[in-house]
């Protein structure tokens, strides 16, 4: 008799009963862990009931901001939990854990797309742009474009743009309406970045304002874009093209002989590109005839640098979105002379424009200065009234 309890405890000991012990213990957590996703879900519904009940409610942007952080950690580590459970797989080919808890949250209709689940919730749109590197989103076209003009101040609105989390923009310039249209739409699409419903999708190529055929080409695409054209007077501008020309080409002539066709008349030069991009009233009366004036916005390139608060302000909500971009998000760099973002997208750095931005000008002769603000006047007296703005660059 005394043999029959040493037999049963070395019989426990035999490789079959031990695999069937395992697979006993692989079951029970298994089952545990299923039940305990279905309790954290059902603990969650007050918090869903609670949050549909505040979706109404437009937080402020601090409050905004905090939850879009929170968010964004809480997406992470639901999908780093979901990793883990993939990885407790049946040995055998079966069904991994998560793969069962999976196919009961489906059943239920609870199962959460992954890297749009913030604070037991679907993301809103407000936060999904933050969770679009997770994979989420689709490309689109855009639908909105900065069309011009360039050393307009552009590079400076698309990058204050980008901190807003309804925006998803292109940050190089692919200049498809002007050089690259033969490419087709499905190339020009593939080039954008992935957003989610209720982001807008953004490029900016500031020449397309003085091609020819980039109205056409951009209403043929959609006869509802928006267009954002940021201008700056025209005789800054054309030394500042000037000036980048020069940094790249110091062998050029000087700006005066490229200004006048004959410096004896003052007969100024309207093929030179730098004096020709700042005919506005010209370029604008070419897209008026596809666009309406209520589609597109004209951004002054001076308040872009004295108010950039302001200036966002009118695209924000021009674009149709919240004014999140406010005052709190711009320093003024005295070196530079022009507004840098406290942080940038994607970063919590300062970040201000590149060396490029801000180059000091040559001197120009004053009298060349005056006789290019005598040719511009009437010009920008014609686009004054077709936008019903006026700008003071003749004050």
């Amino acid at each position: 008799m005394a043999v029959a309890p040493a037999a049963t405890t070395q019989g426990w000991r035999t490789p079959v009963n031990r695999t069937r012990q395992s697979r006993r213990v692989a079951l029970m957590l298994g089952s545990l862990l299923i039940s305990l996703l279905l309790i954290l879900h059902c603990l969650a519904a007050p918090l869903r009931a609670t949050s549909r009940r505040a979706a109404a409610e437009e937080p402020e942007p601090d409050s905004w901001r905090t939850a879009e952080w929170r968010g964004a950690e809480g997406a992470a580590g639901y999908v780093s939990f979901r990793g883990f459970l993939r990885g407790l797989a049946d040995d055998r080919g079966g069904l991994s854990v998560l793969d069962a808890s999976e196919k009961m949250e489906k059943a239920a209709g609870i199962l959460p797309a992954v890297g749009q689940v913030v604070a037991g919730r679907r993301a809103s749109p407000r936060l999904a742009g933050r969770l679009s590197p997770l994979g989420e989103g689709d490309k689109k076209l855009p639908q909105a474009l900065i069309v011009g003009v360039k050393k307009g101040g552009t590079r400076a609105l698309l990058e204050f743009l980008r901190v807003h989390p309804d925006i998803r923009a292109l940050g190089a310039e692919p200049h498809f309406f002007d050089r690259n249209y033969d490419n087709g739409l499905k190339w020009y699409r593939d080039l954008m970045p992935k957003t989610l419903e209720g982001q807008i999708t953004m490029e900016k190529t500031p020449s397309y304002f003085v091609t020819k055929e980039a109205p056409a080409r951009i209403s043929a695409m959609s006869r509802e874009t928006k267009l954002i054209v940021v201008v700056r007077d025209p005789v800054t501008r054309a030394i500042s093209d000037y000036t980048q020309t020069l940094s790249k080409k110091p062998d050029i002539p000087s700006f005066e002989s490229l200004t006048f066709k004959n410096r004896t008349t003052g007969l100024i030069d309207t093929s030179w590109s730098a004096i020709q991009i700042g005919i506005y009233a010209k370029h604008l009366d070419n897209w008026l005839q596809y666009f309406p004036m209520e589609q597109i916005l004209f951004v002054s390139g001076e308040r872009l640098i004295s108010d950039p608060a302001g200036e966002l302000g009118r695209v924000q909500d021009f674009l149709g979105l919240k004014r999140i971009i406010t005052d709190k998000h711009f320093y003024f760099n005295q070196t530079k002379g022009f507004p840098c973002l406290k942080k940038a997208e994607g970063s919590s750095k300062p970040h201000c424009l590149g060396k490029t931005k801000g180059r000091t000008h040559p001197d120009i002769r004053p009298e060349v200065v005056r006789r290019l603000r005598d040719f511009y006047r009437p010009f920008n007296m014609k686009f004054y009234q077709m936008t019903a703005h006026n700008f003071g660059w003749d004050d």
